[in-house]
């Protein structure tokens, strides 16, 4: 990146910026992509886990950011990365005879014909019966409705279908580099020609120089305008956050939607777990570690507990995550009207800014921003190609999933592993087997976490650019969020298999699981304050394990390890 001028360089490693790096690599420009922590560390990790088309914006008669979900959707499911996206069934349950079941029916009557459009190959809905609903939800109080509909949409992994998209784009050969903080901009005259950029795991900085830049930094948006002197776009984040809890909980054999005065609430199957979610509230503090407050947990403990027959308490609760949505600035107080469409804007000579929009839409925000950014590059640029463009994994997963029994005899490992294999790295869990076939000790499953092997840890570390035992607890699998424990009773074991490959020291080992285990209790810490105030000031307590990483302006302290046990700033 140092030595290089590229046609463009983009700022930002969540789903938008590795779709924007993977656009321009597909067709045919030299591309750096830059992200100041992980792939997906922000916003992009911290979803619902949904590819939809937002079924309750028809109220708001977004017909077409509807449409236009709904046929991402359907690329995503079934042509570039069926291996990441799944169908999910929903009910959704009446509590009003006669007019409730006719509005709803029409809203997602249209849902379903919009998604046939799109060319959706996933069920129609169903009108069930207060005994059919039941049926399928026996979780669900009688009392608490007459009846229900079930209707389809999918579901993603979307820490894991980030970094995809980003190693697809290295893969078409863009240059990847996260721990790689932009500071400032590079200019000739009024037009920005680079990026200053310090690398948060040595300190050094190097200048990226590229004929366009393009900030796709979600909630970062205004600051990174701010660099560059102004911008036209302006961000407003709203938190959103989640709970985990196991399968066992819940009985019901479909994920349920439910309204509540705010918005809607989603409890979505997530393997052997529930999500339950989400919050819309106005967040104005830390963007780089959001905070769930007691407020926000007992707020959707509360929500759901109003139709469940056995309400579910917060001993129930494996993990919580809290993520911020960037949405476009508007007139409204309620960050829950404001829209979810995307805008891209060059306020700046060289600098394009693409802001707003949904998970499920990244990859026609970024078709839209290289399409303004290749209006100032020399000759003739082919058009976007990555509505037809698999991600890595995509090629050959069906078939292999048709062969996984086979797969499964010749691993020696349970069918149900290799599944799960299979629906985390698609065809290339070849080179999972691979791994695991040299090396016999990485087929054992990892201390407290027994859906995840050894050689996954091994494989984050050696293939998917994991530097830190976080990144590879939190995003490159869920432990972190699928565990009582949190990761915690995992973190010496992975820190042990990472060390190996990342050459760690000792000193590194104890440092990393440090840093692990005091994240860890400030989040558990800040779930046990009363409001957003408090739940940031004892989220902040633990620091970046990015050295000299601030979601601020500070710098962090960095955690060392204490021989008498916990660990010490």
């Amino acid at each position: 990146m140092e030595h290089e001028t590229f046609d463009l360089v983009v700022v930002g490693g969540g789903v938008t910026g590795a779709g924007c790096a993977l656009d321009a690599a597909t067709r045919g420009l030299s591309v750096a992509l830059i992200e100041q922590r992980d792939w997906a560390a922000g916003t992009s990790s911290r979803s619902s886990k949904l590819v939809h088309g937002g079924l309750r914006y028809l109220e708001q008669f977004d017909f077409g950011l509807v449409r236009e979900a709904l046929r991402e959707r359907g690329l995503l499911h079934q042509r570039l990365c069926p291996h990441l996206v799944r169908p999910v069934s929903f009910l959704y349950p009446l509590t009003r005879r006669v007019w409730e079941r006719a509005y709803v029916g029409a809203g997602v009557a249209l849902y379903d014909a919009l998604a046939t459009l799109g060319g959706s190959e996933l069920p129609r809905h169903r009108h069930l019966t207060r005994r059919g609903a039941l049926e399928r939800a026996p979780a669900l109080a009688g009392d608490s409705l007459v009846g229900g509909l079930i209707y389809w949409d999918a579901q993603v992994d979307d820490a894991r279908h980030t970094l995809t998209v980003a190693r697809t784009a290295a893969h078409y050969g863009a240059a990847l580099a996260s721990s790689a903080r932009v500071v400032g901009f590079e200019r000739h005259g009024d037009r920005i020609v680079g990026a200053q950029v310090r690398c948060l795991e040595t300190g050094r900085e190097i200048t990226v120089r590229g004929k366009q830049v393009i900030n796709a930094t979600g909630v970062w948006t205004d600051q990174v305008q701010e660099m560059a002197g102004r911008g036209r776009i302006r961000v407003r984040a709203s938190k959103g956050i989640h709970l985990v809890v196991p399968r066992d909980r819940l009985h019901s054999d479909t994920g349920i939607l439910l309204r509540t005065e705010r918005s809607v609430l989603f409890v979505i199957p997530w393997g052997r777990h529930w999500i339950i979610g989400t919050t819309d509230t106005d967040w104005t503090l830390d963007l780089a570690h959001p905070a769930a407050s007691r407020a926000d947990i007992e707020y959707l403990l509360g929500e759901v507990n109003q139709v469940l027959a056995q309400p579910l308490g917060l001993d129930d609760i494996e993990g919580v995550y809290a993520g911020l949505r960037p949405l476009l600035h508007g007139e409204s107080d309620d960050t829950s009207q404001l829209t979810r469409e995307h805008a891209v804007s060059q306020s700046v000579s060289g600098l394009i800014t693409v802001a707003g929009g949904k998970y499920t839409t990244y990859r026609v925000m970024a078709r839209d921003a290289v399409d303004v950014a290749v209006r100032s590059l020399p000759g003739s640029v082919p058009e976007s190609c990555t509505h037809e463009t698999p991600l890595l994994g995509a090629d050959g997963y069906r078939a292999l999933w048709n062969r996984r029994a086979t797969l499964a005899r010749e691993a020696g490992l349970p069918a149900t592993q290799i599944e799960s294999l299979l629906g985390r790295y698609g065809s290339e869990t070849l080179e999972v087997l691979d791994l695991l076939r040299a090396r016999p000790e990485l087929a054992e499953p990892l201390v407290g976490a027994e859906d995840t092997l050894a050689g996954e840890i091994v494989y984050a570390a050696t293939h998917e650019g994991a530097l830190h035992l976080d990144d590879a607890l939190t995003r490159r699998t869920r432990i972190s969020i699928e565990t009582f424990h949190r990761g915690t009773a995992t973190a010496r074991a992975a820190a042990k298999w990472m060390g190996d490959e990342l050459g760690w020291s000792e000193l590194d080992r104890q440092r990393e699981i440090a840093h692990y285990e005091a994240r860890v209790a400030a989040e558990r810490g800040s779930q046990m304050q009363s409001d957003d105030q408090t739940a940031d000031a004892a989220r902040l307590g633990a620091p970046d394990v990015r050295r000299g990483f601030s979601g601020e302006s500070q710098p962090e302290a960095e955690l060392e390890p204490n021989p008498t046990g916990g660990v010490r700033a």
